[in-house]
C-alpha cells in the first residue's frame, strides 16, 4: 500500500479507536496526511501522534457533524492547513437501537438518520468544491446490515439503506464535476470493539471467545472475520488513482459472508 495516496488530503470523520483509528493510520502509511475529526479532542490528539510518528501530517478538528456551524468549521480548517483535500472519508457512526421496530422510538430512528445521513450528507455537500477542484473522492462506511433482515438492526438497516441511496445519487450528480462517491460495507470487523462483544456473548452463554468467533465465522466462505485493517485498505483502494473509473459503487468486505 505504499504511496497508493502519496501526498493526498484525507478527511477522516468519525475517528475513534476502532476502525477511524484504522484509517488514520493506514493513510498515513500510504503516503497520506490526515484531517482528523470527531466529538471527543482528546481521542483526535492520540491519533494524530500515532500518524505523526509515521512522518505524516495530522490536523485534529474537534467536530459535531450533526452540526451546520461545526462542519462548515470543518472544512474550513482543512483546507486552511492543507490548501486542498482530495478525499472525504465519512466513517462517523453511533450505536443504534437494538430493538424490534415495532417497539423503536422515532427519536432513536432520528436520531440515527441525522447522524448516519444527514451527517455524511452535510460535509459531503460542504467538502463538494474543494472535492471538484482536486477531482477527489468520496467514501461512505456502510454495514452488511444492508444484505439482511436479522431481527432487532431494522432501525439500523433503515439508516445506512438511506446512506447507500444517497451514496449512488451523489455519484450521479458529483460525477460530471470529477467526484467520484463509493461505499464499504464491512461485515463484523474483528477488532477490539467485536472482541470485547464476544467475551459478553461468551459469559452470557458459557462459551468461550474462540468458540464465539468459530460459530460466527462458520456463515463466511473463508471461515474468518474481516480484520480492522481489511476494511480500511478497501476504502484506501476506492480512494485511491487505482479506484479512479470506479463509482456509485459499494465494495463488501465480509469474508463472503454475504453475497452481493
Amino acid at each position: 500500500m505504499t504511496n497508493l495516496l502519496q501526498d493526498k488530503i484525507v478527511v477522516i470523520s468519525g475517528v475513534g479507536p476502532a476502525l477511524g483509528r484504522t484509517l488514520a493510520l493506514r493513510c498515513a502509511a500510504a503516503g497520506a496526511d490526515v484531517v482528523l475529526a470527531a466529538r471527543t479532542q482528546a481521542r483526535l490528539d492520540e491519533v494524530a501522534k500515532e500518524v505523526t510518528d509515521l512522518g505524516r501530517r495530522a490536523v485534529t478538528v474537534a467536530t459535531d457533524i450533526t452540526d451546520q456551524d461545526s462542519a462548515e468549521h470543518l472544512v474550513a480548517a482543512s483546507v486552511e492547513a492543507y490548501g486542498r483535500v482530495d478525499t472525504l472519508v465519512n466513517n462517523a457512526f453511533s450505536v443504534p437501537s437494538m430493538k424490534p421496530l415495532a417497539r423503536t422510538d422515532f427519536q432513536s430512528i432520528r436520531d440515527a438518520v441525522e447522524l448516519t445521513v444527514l451527517g455524511a450528507l452535510r460535509l459531503t455537500q460542504l467538502f463538494t468544491p474543494a472535492l471538484e477542484e482536486s477531482k477527489g473522492s468520496v467514501v461512505n462506511i456502510n454495514s452488511m446490515v444492508l444484505r439482511h433482515s436479522q431481527e432487532r438492526y431494522g432501525s439500523y438497516k433503515m439508516a445506512k439503506a438511506a446512506l447507500l441511496a444517497m451514496s449512488q445519487s451523489l455519484a450521479t450528480e458529483l460525477g460530471p464535476k470529477g467526484i467520484r462517491v463509493n461505499s464499504v460495507a464491512p461485515g463484523y470487523i474483528w477488532g477490539d470493539t467485536l472482541k470485547g462483544y464476544f467475551a459478553h456473548q461468551a459469559e452470557k452463554y458459557g462459551m468461550t471467545v474462540e468458540q464465539i468467533y468459530q460459530a460466527t465465522a462458520a456463515n463466511t466462505d473463508l471461515k474468518r472475520l474481516p480484520e480492522t485493517e481489511e476494511v480500511a485498505d478497501a476504502v484506501l483502494f476506492l480512494a485511491s488513482p487505482m479506484a479512479s473509473a470506479v463509482t456509485g459503487q459499494c465494495l463488501d468486505v465480509n469474508c463472503g459472508e454475504f453475497h452481493h
